[in-house]
């Protein structure tokens, strides 16, 4: 598969691909529906209210509940979610890393203890494979080692070594489950992961390492995990220019607003990113002015949306008083409202990005918005 790039401003791409679920405009931002629903009592269905082009599911979690089995033969995350666009399931080494305990590493894969009742699992490529293959998702993510910041640069090296490694694994694998007689998704796409840390040399060597495998799109992990973002920044700064030019590039667990504008200035593609709905639920919400509480005082008596600028659903209809007295009643609705704004805002953001690419103003559109996005109202 390769991606059409349609127009570019310095490093920023306005691009297209095709997936076996439809097309993909870019710069896209994909929402995160962990276990298969966005948190904050979001459905599938209300996912094309609000401009989303990718919905992403989370391969560990859902290999804990309900099962990729039980999933399969529910026809798979397609059927079973009821969202018929593009679907990215991450391999689940991320959250292997950060959430299991007493795990340990081995050559074959990683053994650890679930989050949820402390059982023993074993999670390796091939395994990886085999769950994201049931899944039946339009892109499967790579199993890679995600090594935590700062990091020693002995033992970096070595991970983005096994990480390949593994990577060849995964597409040995792949291969096999897409000849499959009852595969769910025998078309399923597979991206390789990039990493290193915070070294630019171990970042690109590795990079230049996986580029020559035949993959269908590269992605860089290991970032946004507690480092400055100036050191992501620099990261992406190093590793950009390795990437193949035909092919999506993807930033995993970005970020804020302008992190995501930052990453299109450099050339990333695609984004994904808790922080829009697990903010909302907490009553933040991200606007064109920057982002406000709305357990504020001085929103008690506000009549207005919560973004003047903003025509979701939300603020179509609701305005900033409802809302804090949703959120000061507990009631449920609250999350779900804001939920929907702050995924509309950062679908719209991508919106406007590709607009300004195709219009050739998105230099003009970055300097305006850089240093107010995420500002604190």
């Amino acid at each position: 598969m390769a991606m059409e790039i349609i127009t570019t401003c310095g490093n920023a791409r306005r691009g297209v691909f095709e997936t076996p679920h439809g097309t993909v405009q870019t710069p896209a931002f994909m929402n995160v529906a962990t276990c298969g629903a966005i948190k904050g009592a979001v459905s599938a269905y209300d996912l094309k209210d609000i401009k989303c082009q990718v919905q992403l599911c989370n391969t560990y979690h859902l290999h804990l509940r309900p099962g990729e089995q039980l999933v399969r033969d529910m026809g798979g995350l397609h059927k079973f979610t009821g969202w018929d666009g593009p679907i990215l399931t991450d391999s689940g080494g991320f959250q292997v890393f950060s959430l299991a305990k007493l795990r340990k590493i081995r050559e074959e894969g990683v053994t650890f203890s679930s989050h949820i009742d402390g059982r023993r699992l074993f999670i390796g490529p091939e395994e990886s494979m085999q769950i994201q293959s049931k899944l039946g998702s339009t892109i499967a993510m790579a199993f890679d080692e995600c090594v935590e910041n700062p990091a020693q640069y002995e033992y970096s090296a070595r991970s983005c070594e096994r990480t390949t490694r593994w990577l060849k694994r995964c597409i040995t694998e792949m291969n096999r489950l897409r000849e499959l007689p009852d595969t769910v998704n025998p078309y399923q796409m597979l991206f390789g992961i990039n990493q290193g840390c915070t070294f630019e040399d171990l970042r690109i060597q590795h990079m230049q390492e996986i580029a020559e495998l035949d993959l269908d799109g590269f992605a860089v992990g290991g970032l946004a995990v507690g480092e400055p973002t100036e050191d992501m920044y620099r990261i992406l700064d190093a590793v950009v220019p390795y990437m193949p030019k035909d092919k999506p590039r993807y930033l995993m667990g970005v970020g804020t607003p302008e992190n995501i504008l930052e990453g299109v200035h450099r050339g990333i593609d695609l984004f994904d990113c808790v922080m829009p709905a697990r903010n909302a639920r907490h009553a933040h919400v991200f606007t064109w002015e920057g982002h406000r509480n709305m357990l504020n005082q001085k929103y008690e008596r506000d009549d207005r949306p919560l973004d003047e600028q903003c025509d979701c659903p939300t603020c179509r209809r609701h305005s900033r008083a409802y809302i804090r007295h949703l959120f000061k009643a507990n009631e449920m609705l609250a999350m779900r409202l804001c939920v929907m704004h702050n995924l509309y805002f950062y679908n719209t953001l991508t919106e406007r990005i590709r607009a300004a690419l195709e219009e050739g103003t998105f230099e003009e559109f970055y300097q305006t918005y850089r240093g107010v996005l995420d500002r604190r109202i």
